[in-house]
């Protein structure tokens, strides 16, 4: 599972459970936690040690920051973070990896997915993250949307390419000889090719959201909601065309946020509702 945060209740109700879990540090925090090394040891003092019996897997510093994202204001604190909270993690004993969560806008280029490279105006940003995890042995967290590149590209995306029913390959990559037959793997490719241009072909990729809204945009469907998160679940055991083997992945979200702002598609990603009711059968074995 995935917090974005910190959540005295959730991390209770995950003690004891075996329940591997990615715990966010708010971007909100990520300013105090930079700058001091006795507040990142506060904050894993508070927020891990305290939690003996939970299964910390990941911890994400920050979520979705970019130069470009409309969250600029935390940039300069992200690389910081990661090593304070990273040295926080080792001082305290324990063997949790700490890297970030980011979303494809940092991709300039994406198609065909060999082309794939980070945007000039985030390579100052990104670099030096790369190089850090590359040295850490980490993964980056990447939140994949396929349902937003093919709801802004309709004209040339074909649903069923973006549902994973496409029934032979629909992109023929002419560079590397690999065909998509998903747009998931076309995005997710187009990364690890970014990777490797900035120097992190070391570095694996954790899908750490991806999912499809069942209400509020374009064929928003309980129905393809299911068909793309079932197909998801079993299409991610392979890898990709560029990295075969299992890939591990987050699907978003777990309940509907029937009080987030935003467009209306931002309430409706959840396989539950708020109050708790499944809204469709999903199968994770």
């Amino acid at each position: 599972m995935r917090l974005y945060a910190p959540d005295q209740e959730a991390l209770q109700a995950l003690s004891g459970s075996n329940i591997e879990l990615i715990l966010g540090v708010s971007n909100e925090d990520l300013q105090g936690i930079s700058s001091s090394t006795s507040i990142a040891n506060d904050w894993v003092q508070n927020n891990v040690l305290a939690y003996s019996s939970v299964i910390f897997k990941y911890i994400s510093v920050g979520n979705e920051i970019s130069p470009i994202n409309g969250n600029s204001q935390y940039v300069n604190y992200v690389l910081p973070a990661i090593q304070n909270i990273q040295s926080a993690i080792a001082s305290a004993g324990l063997q949790i990896i700490v890297t970030t969560s980011v979303d494809t806008g940092l991709l300039g280029s994406s198609y065909p997915p060999s082309q794939g490279s980070f945007r000039d105006d985030v390579s100052s940003y990104i670099n030096p993250i790369i190089s850090f995890l590359a040295q850490n042995g980490a993964p980056l967290l990447v939140n994949v949307y396929p349902y937003f590149s093919y709801r802004d590209n309709t004209g040339s995306i074909d649903l069923s390419y973006a549902l994973f029913t496409s029934s032979s390959v629909v992109v023929q990559d002419p560079n590397s000889n690999l065909g998509c037959q998903n747009l998931f793997d076309a995005i997710v490719d187009a990364f690890y090719y970014a990777l490797e241009k900035a120097g992190g072909s070391n570095i694996g990729i954790v899908v750490s959201e991806t999912g499809w809204p069942t209400l509020g945009g374009t064929d928003t469907t309980v129905e393809n909601a299911l068909t793309y998160n079932s197909n998801l679940i079993q299409h991610v055991k392979n890898g990709t065309p560029k990295k075969s083997g299992s890939l591990e992945v987050y699907v978003f979200a777990m309940f509907d946020e029937n009080v987030k702002s935003g467009e209306e598609t931002e309430k409706h990603w959840g396989l539950f509702t708020p109050d708790k009711q499944a809204k469709y059968p999903l199968s994770f074995s």
